[in-house]
């Protein structure tokens, strides 16, 4: 085993770095932390992770650093590879630091333990990756909790596809923006995909789901009810809301009794695998958020627009998708900030409700809607009831391209094109805080 470990990390040092185009983020600021911490890097898998850990080498240098890939099926899933991969690093380099990039570790059975000893008695800086939200700071092994960062990457925001592509923002026409939009609602963002010519792309992007499916839910699970779980996320694909007894209603008029306590735990298992994200009904009471109905998003607009309904037919469902995981991005670094969605008894809905601490910024709409003619009138009045529930004089309306300003009882309504707000996101974030002024 030794022998084996030391061969890669040979390799590893001498072995020329791929072409790296930067993200939005980078682990670098992290690596210069003052206060030494674990740093964990998680996310869907394919969206990046391994990418992040390259650009950091390239930084730093190759040779400052130590990348070991766990899923390499060469090496052993026992704890002993761990003990032997530190005695190698010494072995080659004395007692010299190394940054320590450490690829989907959790394949090891307590790879905790080592990484909390080595944290503490030796002077290598260690990062973590990982296709499991138990590597975030919130689910981490009690022996890593208060020694770790965490950091969340997910597939690229339309920014960066448009950077991965080559593509300036600045110069390009409404209608080229439009097809890029269109081919990111499509094809989503995993960095791979958008590099690649697009015969390839559904069938490598079929492969990561099935992939996805098969190592990150069944085999990591053990679940035993294959059919189900497969049901299960063909009937989230296809719905707007859920709960727990739904889905497990309609999983039995499908032939596949599946009890509650069941579909919870396979819920679970989407979720840490950011598959899926549930969004809760905003509401005073935690008793009613929890038991409403919670509207489901993929961590991939792919995985929509391949496995739900035609897409032509739902690019309005996609687009509140993309709307979703980029108000993630937006709001990641502030705790304080919350995304739900809101209903009142009337039935009056809206979108995606943005709250800071205990005051809501911001209310959204999105549509596929290119004139005003084709704005739902009820959901003119959904913003409205809101904007007075929350006393605010602003809300966003997000189109296919309608670009404008209208006059609200309560205020105004922004209407901005899906592609304007992907790109200028966090500028509209802050300019609709000033909602936060009225009493």
């Amino acid at each position: 085993m030794k022998q084996l470990l030391e061969n890669l990390i040979k390799d590893w040092w001498t072995r020329p770095l791929p072409k790296i185009i930067p993200r939005e983020f980078s682990l670098r600021d992290y690596a210069d932390l003052k206060v030494k911490k674990i740093v964990s890097v998680v996310g869907f898998r394919r969206s990046g992770k391994t990418y992040s850990l390259l650009e950091l080498a390239k930084s730093l240098g190759q040779r400052n650093c130590v990348y070991i890939n766990f899923e390499d099926e060469r090496i052993p899933k026992e704890t002993a590879v761990l003990t032997n991969l530190l005695e190698v690093i010494t072995e080659l380099s004395g007692n010299k630091p190394y940054f320590l990039l450490l690829d989907e570790i959790q394949n090891i059975p307590d790879w905790s333990l080592w990484v909390r000893r080595v944290n503490e008695t030796t002077a290598h800086r260690i990062f973590l990756t990982g296709s499991s939200s138990k590597l975030s700071s919130s689910n981490l092994p009690t022996e890593l909790r208060g020694r770790s960062l965490t950091v969340s990457v997910s597939p690229l925001s339309f920014g960066e596809f448009l950077k991965f592509k080559g593509k300036d923002f600045s110069l390009l026409t409404q209608p080229q923006l439009l097809n890029l939009t269109r081919e990111y609602l499509f094809y989503g963002g995993f960095p791979e995909i958008v590099l690649m010519e697009e015969g390839r792309k559904p069938l490598i992007l079929d492969e990561y789901f099935q992939t996805f499916l098969t190592r990150d839910v069944i085999e990591r699970h053990n679940l035993k009810e294959k059919e189900a779980m497969k049901t299960l996320i063909q009937l989230l694909l296809n719905c707007s809301f859920f709960t727990i007894s739904k889905l497990a209603n309609s999983l039995k008029s499908l032939g596949l009794t599946v009890g509650k306590a069941t579909v919870a735990r396979y819920l679970s298992f989407l979720e840490e695998s950011f598959f899926l994200s549930s969004l809760y009904l905003h509401t005073p009471s935690l008793k009613n958020r929890l038991k409403a109905e919670k509207k489901p998003y993929f961590i991939d607009s792919y995985f929509l627009s391949r496995y739900s309904t035609a897409f032509s037919q739902n690019l309005g469902k996609i687009m509140e998708n993309v709307v979703y995981n980029q108000l993630l991005k937006i709001v990641q670094n502030d705790p304080f900030y919350q995304i739900y969605y809101w209903k009142d008894y009337q039935n009056h809905e809206v979108d995606f409700v943005v709250r800071r601490k205990e005051k809501v910024e911001n209310i959204i709409q999105v549509s596929f809607v290119s004139r005003r003619g084709e704005v739902n009138p009820r959901e003119i009045r959904s913003l409205a009831v809101a904007a007075k529930v929350f006393k605010l004089k602003k809300a966003l309306f997000i189109t296919w391209d309608l670009e404008e300003e209208a006059k609200a009882p309560f205020g105004k309504i922004i209407f901005v094109p899906l592609y304007k707000w992907l790109v200028e996101g966090e500028r509209w974030k802050l300019t609709l805080c000033e909602n936060r002024q009225m009493s």
